[in-house]
């Protein structure tokens, strides 16, 4: 999730479990131990690109390490907190139970993401992803903040019943929202899958996660072997209105004669499989579906031209480091979060149109076949 989101979320935690002993002090240390984890990008430095998706949400994300966090940190924190009324003062059993607290719950967001969170390393597991949250949603921060800033003017001892009872409805409504989420996505999830049963088509796998900044409509990714199909689907959708796929094909062949390079490997793995591929004249361009894409549409000649989020170049030819993130081009805000709400809404004309994949270095658009 975003810094802000885990900000305040490690602050209401941190107000729960200290606000009644240090106050404001409570609220400000839950922020900082709320955004510690994803501190793990200042030695970003020490890693080239393939390093550094191994390194963001891995070791710092773990079980291991917020337990050895706690465990070293919980006396220190005791005296650092230590109050002169004998009725208030925080024990390291406490101050332990304070870290671990709003460290997991970082974490645990970061699970609700499609980004994937090293949860139990070093074993060798897979990244843990609900994929029931989007990476900015102002619904799930916003109920938290709100009673985070009234309660934070409340100081007194006789305000203290407030501030908890105003803490108590911010992470309430926080957490209604995000159950509230795994009920949409239950709900797009049958959708989606009822689709493919009626077209006859069997994915080996798929995944659905909520589009920007909303839990209404839903993106889903179909494995069908050496294609992805990738539709969307409202909740306000009716169940007889078939989702229209757009058909991505693999490019199994272009990313073959790459496989054993360490990038390559290190690509599969964080993408865990959701991945196409081309080929350019110094090496491969490779894009991770899972993050969905940006969509610019034409509205003369009906044309869509989709471009993943999160794409690469493995350039051969490169000198030191041969992974190239590339940059995302950005389409107008606006105009991309209205026709997000209008297809959330099931209004489909201003969502379809004849897709284009776009973004391929060396390449002009690819046109895209789609399944209505």
């Amino acid at each position: 999730m975003d810094s802000l989101t885990q900000a305040t979320l490690g602050a209401a935690v941190g107000e729960l479990i200290l606000g009644k002993r240090i106050g404001n002090r409570a609220i400000a240390w839950g922020a900082f131990f709320g955004t510690l984890p994803d501190l793990d990008i200042l030695f970003n430095p020490l890693f080239d690109t393939a390093g550094k998706l191994w390194w963001h949400r891995g070791p710092s994300h773990s079980l291991l390490v917020m337990c050895l966090a706690s465990w070293l940190l919980a006396k220190p924190l005791a005296r650092l907190w230590k109050t002169r009324k004998k009725s208030e003062q925080i024990t390291a059993r406490r101050a332990a139970w304070f870290v671990f607290a709003v460290w997991s719950t970082h974490v645990l967001i970061d699970c609700f993401t499609v980004y994937g969170t090293s949860v139990f390393w070093p074993l060798p597991v897979d990244r843990v992803a609900f994929n029931n949250l989007f990476i900015i949603d102002p619904l799930f921060t916003a109920p938290m903040l709100v009673a985070l800033v009234w309660l934070a003017f409340l100081k007194t001892k006789k305000q203290v019943p407030k501030r908890r009872r105003l803490n108590a409805w911010g992470l309430g409504l926080a957490s209604a929202y995000v159950l509230l989420s795994f009920t949409f996505k239950h709900l797009a999830a049958r959708g989606f899958d009822a689709d493919l049963a009626a077209r006859g088509a069997t994915p080996q796998r798929r995944i659905e996660a909520p589009t920007p900044f909303n839990i209404i409509l839903w993106r889903s990714v179909a494995d069908m072997g050496d294609e992805l199909w990738v539709g969307y689907r409202s909740i306000l959708d009716f169940d007889e209105k078939p989702v229209r796929w757009t058909i991505y094909p693999k490019g199994k062949a272009a990313f073959a004669p790459h496989a054993d390079l360490r990038e390559a490997e290190r690509l599969d793995w964080f993408s865990d499989g959701w991945w196409i591929a081309r080929p350019h004249v110094k090496g491969v361009w490779i894009a991770d579906m899972r993050f969905g894409e940006t969509r610019i549409h034409d509205p003369d000649d009906g044309r869509v031209d989709t471009r993943p989020v999160f794409s690469w170049d493995i350039n051969l030819q490169a000198r030191g480091d041969r992974l190239e993130p590339l940059p995302m081009k950005r389409p107008e805000v606006s105009e991309s979060l209205k026709r997000v709400a209008l297809r959330a809404l099931a209004t489909r004309d201003a969502w379809q149109g004849y897709p284009r994949l776009t973004g391929i270095t060396g390449s002009f658009p690819e046109l895209l076949r789609v399944a209505d």
